[in-house]
């Protein structure tokens, strides 16, 4: 965090280039920009109760802590917390936050820009769970009760539609994502990143609190971790860029140390003052 409010992102892409040989490489860019809180939407993708391969629901469980610190982290500094546990509207039919989503005011959503839209390096669909015994059905029925949700600042929603009005409302021009499944839902949903990149929206993926769904037995034959990176890298390449979450978070507790400390150094100028 920059201050109160504010965010420094570093954000990470890439782009194809050419060596002074003149041969066609893949360049990385990075830079820092800072950005308002209260412009920022931090998205949850997918993140259920359960899932049908029980390997996705083991990596999800050990990024669970560190997904919650975020968002914590950036709720304090004033962003807008969407959870979006795709198919499960009906359990949060009354809840507070789901009832903030749909009494936004109706408004017409932002023309669609045209995008390139290349192959992701392996297919998502086939055969894509990394344990045996994959149940396709659906199981899951909310989302994980290991990520809080603030009843009287958030806002719950699978639909995109839905969240552009409420986006409307509130001034929101970016969103940060994470969830499940990389190279899927991260990429696909329509509130997610191809759609919202469309609709003009500034983006950027959250890289290391997601996953791929991707089985190691198929092309193109990397292990589990490499095959989220490909999907992490083909994002950075052709629909946006990607931000650490310890950036967000150190950043703030950082601002917070500062600010206790330049609070600090006021009451006591204020109290060298009275006293003279």
């Amino acid at each position: 965090m920059a201050a109160d409010g504010e965010f420094i992102l570093h954000l990470r892409s890439q782009s194809l280039d050419r060596t002074p040989e003149g041969y066609s490489i893949w360049r990385v860019h990075e830079s820092s920009r800072t950005v308002r809180a209260s412009e920022t939407a931090v998205l949850l993708c997918d993140v259920w109760d359960t899932h049908g391969c029980r390997a996705a629901v083991e990596r999800l469980e050990r990024m669970l802590p560190h997904m919650n610190r975020t968002v914590k982290a950036v709720r304090e500094a004033g962003a807008m917390i969407v959870h979006a546990p795709s198919d499960t509207m009906d359990f949060y039919e009354t809840h507070p936050a789901r009832r903030r989503v749909l009494d936004a005011p109706r408004s017409e959503p932002p023309a669609e820009r045209a995008h390139d839209d290349p192959p992701l390096p392996f297919d998502p669909t086939r055969d894509c769970c990394d344990t045996p015994g994959y149940d396709h059905q659906q199981s899951w029925s909310r989302q994980h009760a290991g990520i809080d949700i603030d009843p009287e600042r958030d806002l719950i929603s699978d639909s995109g539609q839905e969240l552009c009005h409420a986006y409307a409302q509130r001034g929101i021009k970016r969103m940060l994502i994470m969830g499940v499944h990389t190279g899927m839902c991260i990429l696909r949903r329509s509130f997610a990143i191809k759609q919202m990149v469309r609709w003009g929206f500034e983006v950027a993926l959250i890289r290391d609190l997601t996953d791929a769904l991707y089985n190691p037995a198929l092309p193109p034959y990397v292990s589990h971790d490499e095959g989220t990176n490909l999907v992490i890298g083909y994002i950075e390449k052709f629909w946006c860029p990607t931000v650490l979450s310890e950036d967000i978070v150190e950043g703030r507790q950082s601002f917070l140390r500062m600010a206790a400390t330049v609070e600090r150094v006021i009451l006591g100028s204020r109290s060298i003052a009275r006293a003279k």
